[in-house]
């Protein structure tokens, strides 16, 4: 069996293109993976065209470490987020080959089931106008729809430091969702990696009594003394790693000793073989996994696999739910929450998910550009 097509397709939502990739071998067996990349995705196209050509075809989508170790190793300029999201496309489309050709889930190809079930937390759930009442309103929709965790990120544009005014606006934001929820429901604090040490820390001050079960990326992703700083002076636990590409960034994060909660996105280092050691990594520093997934259906699919073969799961993000409904046509077979807030364990071969080429064709790339620092960011809604 080797591989005789690798064709990467976007499919534009309302502020992204995803970018699903298909990789066929030469006895029919066809694989979906997924590469999503917002504002780097005609970059991202252009490089997995350019690996399928120079690695993949004619490459046996059996041999994935052979093939993951000669796209790091043999580029002298490797690791860049667009490289290892071009790969991990095309990597994750083999474990799905792989899966289909045993007739087996992937996670049972990634040492088996370690939980019955996979607990699950709402994202993209908060669009709209940054009001109380709006705000209070979807989250308890969120918790209607079976979710026991939530994450929200409340500080508008933000930056490396936030006045009195915008804090306050904050504050007041996750205090109208925690009254919303109640105590019981898990609220994640989602920094997007603005701020200041000193600034996270007046954050994490100020929202410690609404009870947040986590404070997300709360300083620039490179700051690694920050990040300690910041798990040094708050008592709320650190969640961080989805800008991580590579083993060596992750030894590098895991190494602060700063995280209670490792984020690696599977899209963006390299795929499901790397995602894999990289939560084994976490595991030896006492860190739980909740990979980064708020990407397309396919990445679900990934993350769901992962996570059921993980020991150190923490939650895993859902993003589908909330983006636009078309999606569930383009790809068929992703993963849905039950009504305990959590999702169960795929039995259909590989990923289970199919890509609907006629559905995907209905909505092609669109010029967009995401800017986490427009201060109107939250008010797409794509319901």
């Amino acid at each position: 069996m080797k591989i005789a097509r690798v064709e990467p397709v976007v499919v534009s939502t309302a502020w992204r293109n995803l970018i699903f990739v298909e990789v066929e071998t030469d006895d029919g067996l066809v694989g979906v993976g997924e590469a999503t990349l917002h504002n780097f995705e005609e970059a991202t196209v252009a490089h997995i065209e350019s690996l399928a050509r120079r690695y993949a075809i004619g490459h046996d989508p059996f041999d994935i470490e052979a093939l993951v170790t000669r796209v790091f190793r043999d580029e002298f300029f490797r690791g860049g987020v667009v490289h290892m999201t071009a790969l991990a496309g095309i990597e994750i489309a083999c474990w799905d080959i792989m899966g289909k050709a045993l007739d087996q889930p992937v996670y049972r190809l990634l040492g088996g089931a370690c939980h019955a079930r996979v607990p699950a937390y709402a994202n993209g759930w908060y669009t709209g106008p940054r009001q109380p009442a709006t705000f209070a309103e979807l989250a308890r929709d969120v918790v209607a729809r079976g979710y026991r965790a939530l994450k929200i990120d409340p500080f508008g544009a933000g930056g490396l430091r936030l006045s009195r005014d915008e804090l306050g606006q904050a504050v007041v934001l996750m205090a109208a969702v925690r009254d919303a929820v109640g105590p019981d429901v898990e609220i994640l604090l989602e920094g997007h990696g603005r701020f200041s040490a000193a600034t996270a820390l007046q954050v994490a001050d100020a929202m410690a009594a609404l009870d947040p079960a986590w404070f997300e990326e709360p300083v620039e992703p490179e700051d690694l003394v920050g990040l300690r700083r910041v798990a040094d002076g708050t008592r709320i636990p650190v969640a961080a790693g989805e800008r991580v590409y590579t083993r060596a960034q992750a030894a590098a994060l895991l190494g602060t000793g700063a995280l209670a909660v490792f984020q690696v996105d599977p899209l963006h280092n390299g795929g499901i073989a790397e995602s894999k050691k990289m939560a084994a990594m976490a595991q030896t520093a006492s860190v739980t996994l909740a990979l980064h997934n708020s990407n397309g259906p396919v990445c679900s699919a990934v993350a769901l696999h992962l996570h059921a073969a993980t020991p150190n799961l923490r939650l895993q993000e859902s993003f589908d739910d909330f983006a636009e409904p078309y999606l569930r046509e383009v790809v068929r077979g992703g993963p849905r929450i039950g009504a305990d807030g959590a999702f169960g364990l795929p039995t259909a071969p590989g990923l289970g998910v199919v890509l609907d080429r006629a559905a995907a064709a209905e909505h092609p790339y669109r010029p967009l550009h995401f800017n986490l620092w427009d201060p109107d960011w939250h008010e797409r809604d794509v319901r």
